[in-house]
């Protein structure tokens, strides 16, 4: 398979995107704010089972991704597999090094976690907003939901959405993870920063 420069552009773009996605939920769960639907999900998943939450992102991901296979394969892309490798395990390693590098205590103080939550966040839809915005495959996260509402289409979209990420912040919740004002900034602000950035994107790239 040959790359152009555009499509190597793209790949650069997913593969910094889902690093800094990682890198920025490394500070979202120190900082106990909440983080997206699905981190939230995964963290209390993860933390039950005793393992670490990009070994468990990945054992997630690849049961959708087999759901995505059978159904919808149009869905999957280079992105799809970089979201589903590394921002688990961005987040774990960058916990791991800023653990070795800054004390707990250090984000006990909430006037330091309110300072931390803002570029942390900002970096975290941003990214995100960047790795959708190229096109190169849906997370299976999100791409389930797109086949789910395929087959359902009498119910909009957007409900589906909604109950799907609803669903998710319940099940994190259950099982011990923070859903607070990150959850919410985040199902607010990702879909106008999306726009927003494919359009700069589809000019450089």
């Amino acid at each position: 398979m040959k790359f152009g420069l555009k499509d190597k552009k793209r790949i650069i773009a997913v593969l910094l995107a889902v690093i800094f996605m990682g890198f920025s939920l490394s500070f979202l769960i120190r900082i106990n704010f909440g983080t997206d639907p699905c981190s939230s999900m995964n963290l209390g998943i993860a933390n039950k089972l005793g393992l670490t939450f990009g070994t468990w992102q990945v054992i997630f991901n690849a049961i959708l991704f087999l759901f995505v296979l059978l159904y919808d394969r149009s869905q999957i892309g280079w992105g799809t597999l970089a979201n589903m490798l590394l921002v688990g395990y961005s987040t774990d390693f960058f916990t791991w090094l800023f653990n070795g590098l800054i004390s707990e205590d250090f984000f006990t103080n909430l006037g330091i976690r309110i300072i931390v939550l803002m570029p942390a966040l900002v970096i975290f839809i941003l990214s995100a907003a960047v790795y959708m915005a190229v096109e190169l495959g849906s997370a299976p996260y999100d791409a389930a939901v797109f086949i789910i509402a395929s087959k359902l289409k009498k119910v909009p979209f957007r409900f589906l959405r909604m109950a799907w990420d609803i669903a998710a912040c319940i099940i994190g919740y259950l099982l011990g993870s923070t859903i607070g004002i990150v959850t919410i900034a985040i199902a607010f602000a990702l879909g106008p920063v999306i726009t927003m950035v494919k359009e700069k994107i589809d000019k450089v790239l």
